[in-house]
């Protein structure tokens, strides 16, 4: 079962295929896990590893990944992890497709370590329109499932944790200043439900000044177009970097 440790923290990892690396953060909020992506309406897992490096992850105190928690945590305690898993692998530059809350962990890559993401896929991301208090249900559903594993966190640290990740706006973990300023490609899988608003995959699309949005992905003609669209689109930026 491969792990990274760091600290005292626990990242399950799997690995499938070769060539590019792409690295994939699944879906299901705080709970996500590599497992969800086989609840997706496609599993990049299964749909890509016969041309990349696909490496699935769960997030810490999700699935079979552990690590502390405390007040202070926030996006940039994710971004971490994210990068360390990169250095253990000893990726230097690879492809990011998120899902869900793994839209903003793309974002949040892109902003810490530009250099390392040659492009992104942006699968229905998450973000803030009249939503606040769902994404506050789902985080205090989480915490509540953890708490026994975790006695000495106190409800004050639970609120800031919780007031970390979700206080923010647009996208909660970047402003869109710096997605107006992004010049790493994207391509937008539209969201259209309460956790993931069309305007919030509308506006990256439109603002980023290399970013692509498919409207129709999830339905039974869009969705083979959809993941030839990511295939070639990843293909693409695979090979400028062969290129440059």
């Amino acid at each position: 079962m491969p792990t990274f440790v760091q600290d005292d923290t626990e990242i399950y990892y799997e690995e499938s295929g070769e060539g590019f690396p792409v690295l994939l953060f699944a879906p299901g909020g705080m709970r996500s896990s590599l497992s969800f992506w086989a609840q997706s309406p496609w599993n990049p897992i299964e749909a890509l590893r016969d041309r990349f490096r696909v490496i699935a992850m769960d997030q810490r105190n999700a699935g079979r990944s552990r690590g502390p928690i405390s007040a202070t945590d926030d996006w940039t305690t994710y971004t971490g992890d994210h990068l360390a898993l990169l250095d253990h692998l000893e990726i230097d530059r690879c492809h990011l497709l998120g899902g869900c809350i793994g839209g903003p962990y793309c974002l949040g890559v892109i902003k810490e370590a530009p250099e390392r993401v040659a492009a992104a896929v942006l699968q229905q991301p998450i973000g803030l329109e009249d939503n606040r208090p769902a994404f506050y249900e789902m985080f205090d559903g989480w915490a509540e499932s953890l708490r026994s594993a975790h006695p000495h966190v106190t409800n004050t640290d639970w609120e800031s944790f919780r007031s970390n990740m979700y206080d923010g706006n647009f996208v909660f973990n970047v402003t869109r200043d710096f997605v107006a300023e992004c010049s790493t490609p994207m391509l937008v899988l539209m969201g259209d439900d309460l956790y993931h608003p069309q305007s919030t995959s509308r506006e990256i699309a439109e603002s980023a000044p290399d970013a692509r949005l498919i409207e129709d992905w999830k339905s039974a003609e869009g969705l083979s177009a959809t993941i030839q669209a990511v295939r070639d689109f990843l293909l693409q930026h695979s090979h400028s970097e062969e290129r440059s």
